[in-house]
């Protein structure tokens, strides 16, 4: 039996890329049982970490007997998670309606760009089309710039994975309570929408611009943004609210009065032509001597080469060596039952037998 809060939790995942490996990898890594449908053979590498923690059963979809075999699983699992377009389970006979009738209390995930339905819902898509769809993409980027790929964090991760794995467990709760599954149709759109909540709000209310890099988060104010260093590396800046502002100005040594004018956004323009020059006066290193574990809301902007080997990553594990692998470890943090990584990634069709007497299936 695994450990973690999802601890005897049964979740199949038909394999596939980004969002969906990842929710089941979060799963993973809280205990669930993780068994991962995979189509074709061949040996996974160490370096897909999205995979830890699964076990693998090679099925040919296109089976009969396959099939069959599947919804066997499928009678034993609590949560199915699939992210084919809409219809591929149908045709393949795997549609809610057929597990349903096989585990009414499955809960049955489903991850799409575009959702089940509506006009995009058959065509092809990847993370930068969804955010581009729901105001996220144009909102990321600087002054007079074109907008910037936030990499594929916002749709795939953050309005993808995230949502799925929070609505399946919620609806494993509430099956636990009824006795009744349901279908979680979890859209990259509707998540990154939804990520967007709080700017939406700061539009309506006429505090946010759509012009990029003229407001409070989006590299428009002094003081929340990335300045380059005298070494040419970066350091990051939050000093929003009034006491950490007037810290910063201390660290900085600034006496110009226009700085006093924290929220006059007609010399934001100004007043960061002076910081940009301030900051390049000295190395990263040095501004964290001075500005690090202070209320300035500060931090060094480190590469993915570095980060795992800063002090406070290092006290926290937040990165760990696993199988010749330097990765994220596991979040959230559990106090009475600790997450962990469960093992590596499984080669597919590497647990086959294993898997058909642990699920019980003939």
């Amino acid at each position: 039996m695994k450990n973690g809060p999802l601890s005897g939790v049964k979740v199949i995942e038909f394999a596939g890329i980004g969002p969906g490996p990842f929710c089941g990898m979060l799963l993973s890594d809280m205990g669930a049982d993780v068994l991962r449908i995979d189509r074709d053979e061949k040996k996974v590498s160490k370096h897909v970490i999205e995979g830890r923690g699964k076990r693998s059963i090679m099925l040919n979809l296109k089976d009969p007997d396959d099939i069959e075999t599947c919804l066997d699983l499928i009678e034993r699992a609590d949560i199915l998670q699939e992210g084919f377009r809409p219809g591929v389970m149908e045709r393949l006979g795997l549609s809610p309606d057929e597990c349903f009738k096989r585990n009414k209390a499955l809960v049955y995930g489903r991850m799409t760009g575009w959702g089940q339905y509506g006009s995009l819902s058959q065509a092809s898509g990847h993370d930068i089309n969804y955010i581009a769809l729901t105001g996220a993409l144009h909102s990321i980027g600087r002054k007079n710039e074109k907008p910037v790929p936030p990499l594929n964090l916002v749709g795939d991760f953050g309005g993808g994975a995230l949502y799925l794995a929070m609505g399946m467990i919620a609806a494993l709760y509430e099956a636990k309570n009824s006795g009744e599954g349901q279908i979680v149709d979890c859209a990259m759109t509707d998540g990154s929408a939804s990520l967007m909540t709080m700017f939406y709000g700061f539009s309506s209310s006429g505090i946010w611009k759509e012009k990029r890099g003229d407001n409070l988060l989006d590299s428009g104010a002094h003081f929340y943004d990335v300045y380059e260093t005298k070494d040419k590396k970066y350091i990051s800046i939050g000093s929003i609210e009034p006491q950490f502002y007037s810290l910063l100005l201390d660290k900085l040594e600034i006496n110009n009065e226009a700085f006093l004018d924290q929220m006059n956004k007609g010399l934001w323009d100004e007043l960061k032509g002076e910081l940009i020059k301030k900051f390049k006066s000295k190395t990263r290193n040095e501004w964290s001597d001075i500005m690090e574990g202070t209320d300035i809301c500060f931090a060094p902007v480190l590469s993915m080469s570095e980060a795992p080997s800063h002090p406070h990553n290092k006290e926290r594990q937040t990165f760990i060596e696993k199988n010749g692998v330097v990765q994220p470890n596991v979040a959230p943090r559990f106090s009475k039952t600790p997450s962990k990584i469960q093992g590596p990634s499984p080669s597919n069709g590497e647990h086959n037998e294993e898997i058909l007497k642990d699920w019980g299936v003939k």
